[in-house]
């Protein structure tokens, strides 16, 4: 999960670096101004409570912030990340935040801050005055709310100094470059993070090649069901001889053994910048098992992709496939490869499409030479981790 406070003063361009950062990282926004207007335009208690705040430029107190931002999280489980703008503003909101993010399992990775000359931000401010309507762009009301971010709010960034997830970025520059500058701390910050990619799609799309080769061009660490089942069995293992008996008496093996050979595989894997996952998940319930797992070592799934190959081309790969050493059990018929074929739509596209809407799945040509593919999703890959 990756959870970033975007600070600085009115005026600063914070909503507008917002916009392209929720876009580029998968994050979920918060900002308490549009939270808080959201409630004004609705009128509720907590909106009508704030409009008389905000119009006098002053700060709108903790407990409505709080209950607002609560009620955004609550409603927002599964988000990759939060993108907060315009929270912590005092030092007392910093421990609200921190609160926050344990509940959430999780922690802020680094705090951005915008530094504007108050010149400036005053004249943005007033810019946009003359075509937004808000009733706080006016000059008094901004040099008040100025006066509120210097006294109330920079005390905060002392705090993140400390924890040593602070970082300045000058304010004053064009869009374009605030922005870079911004991209290169959060790449930076993931460069800490493990980089895992879940890689779908059907029997024949060369999921297992690509992501072996993907493994070995970024340092990923490949993991495959299926070879790590051969592993246990092939080193004789209790868990490799309950595997032949489960292959023997026709049963397919339980997610409770699949899941334990994923966990040693994370656990003993060191120095590694991620994982590749193929063959799993490949049902509902698993896609649930591995959410759980990352969350455990305190990671998530960073990018999923679906190589797309058209059915006649996977039925010509695996039929060419059973000539070869390579071939796997359903390629030796036909109708074997038709029914692998449709118990991956039956049972894995319902996985793809609950990742879709809720990270988003990247969709990759897989018709082509072995290094055009490979290309197309390297492409996906590589300003993310390097």
């Amino acid at each position: 999960m990756l959870n970033i406070a975007l600070f600085g003063p009115p005026g600063a361009g914070k909503g507008t670096q917002s916009e392209f950062l929720i876009k580029k990282y998968n994050l979920f926004y918060i900002s308490t101004g549009d939270l808080l207007r959201k409630e004004i335009k609705e009128r509720s208690k907590l909106g009508l409570e704030a409009q008389n705040i905000i119009a006098s430029g002053g700060l709108v107190s903790d407990e409505i912030i709080v209950q607002i931002i609560e009620k955004t999280i609550t409603e927002n489980p599964d988000a990759n990340g939060f993108l907060f703008d315009g929270f912590p503003r005092t030092y007392i909101q910093t421990y609200i935040l921190e609160g926050l993010m344990i509940k959430l399992n999780t922690s802020l990775n680094c705090l951005i801050s915008l530094e504007v000359e108050e010149e400036i931000s005053v004249s943005r401010l007033l810019n946009r005055g003359k075509t937004s309507g808000r009733s706080d762009d006016n000059e008094a009301v901004i040099r008040n709310r100025l006066r509120e971010y210097r006294d109330k709010t920079l005390p905060v960034l002392q705090f993140y100094k400390d924890k040593g997830i602070y970082h300045g970025i000058n304010g004053n520059q064009s869009i374009d470059k605030v922005n870079l500058e911004i991209q290169k701390v959060i790449n930076e910050e993931l460069a800490k993070s493990l980089y895992n990619v879940v890689l779908f799609g059907y029997p024949g799309s060369g999921r297992g090649s690509q992501g072996i080769a993907l493994a070995n061009e970024f340092g990923l660490e490949y993991v495959a069901t299926g070879q790590m089942l051969d592993h246990e069995i092939k080193s004789g293992s209790e868990i490799g001889k309950h595997i032949i008996q489960l292959y023997e008496n026709g049963e397919l093996v339980p997610d409770e053994i699949v899941v334990q050979l994923i966990e040693k595989k994370i656990e003993n894997s060191n120095g590694v910048k991620g994982f590749i996952f193929k063959g799993f998940p490949r049902t509902l319930v698993q896609s649930y098992i591995l959410d759980g797992l990352l969350k455990k070592h305190n990671s998530s799934i960073s990018k999923i992709i679906e190589i797309e190959v058209p059915t006649l081309e996977l039925i010509n790969r695996l039929d060419a496939r059973s000539k070869t050493d390579r071939c796997m059990p359903y390629d030796t018929e036909t109708s074997k490869i038709v029914k692998r074929l449709q118990e991956h739509e039956h049972k894995t596209v319902p996985v793809i499409e609950k990742y879709n809407q809720l990270h988003g799945v990247m969709k990759v040509d897989g018709v082509g030479e072995f290094d055009e593919v490979f290309d197309r999703i390297a492409n996906e890959i590589k300003d993310d981790i390097q």
